[in-house]
């Protein structure tokens, strides 16, 4: 396999390595002697590197349900983060007036992420017994055949 094209990033592997990089721009701005800034941050960068990982994660296997499962960390994080805006400004972070930079950035994230769900493969699942996050019409008590698990053998 080319070395380049294994570590090529997909456009929402760029996206959230910039929202990343931007809040941890802004952040290296919290005062030292704000004990709540402090904490938030670390909080938001959390949920920024949350992205990443989750991403890398979903993009590392074929399952469905684990796609879907890292899916919904994602917006999670990206939900808390996109509101976080409001705790800046309430702890008297001055720079608040700048997170619509990041706010942007998750909104173009958001449009990225509604694409590379739709990209999910729902025939390639496992039956989740949780009934969570199996595909559309797939009850938790879904007797799957081995005939669909071929997937588990091919090559990507």
């Amino acid at each position: 396999m080319d070395k380049a094209a294994f570590f090529s990033k997909t456009p929402i592997e760029q996206k959230a390595e910039e929202i990343f990089s931007t809040l941890e721009t802004l952040l290296d701005l919290v005062p030292e002697d704000n004990e709540h800034l402090l904490m938030l941050k670390e909080q938001m960068l959390g949920d920024a590197m949350l992205i990443l990982v989750k991403l890398a994660g979903a993009n590392a296997v074929k399952l469905y349900d684990i796609k879907m499962e890292n899916a919904t960390l994602i917006r999670k994080a990206a939900r808390d983060l996109m509101v976080s805006h409001h705790s800046l400004k309430m702890f008297g972070f001055e720079e608040a007036e700048y997170y619509h930079l990041v706010r942007r950035q998750i909104e173009e994230l958001r449009l990225l992420f509604i694409d590379w769900v739709a990209g999910f493969n729902p025939k390639h699942f496992i039956t989740d017994h949780w009934g969570l996050f199996n595909p559309p019409g797939i009850a938790p008590d879904y007797e799957q055949r081995s005939d669909e698990l071929n997937f588990l053998d091919e090559e990507e």
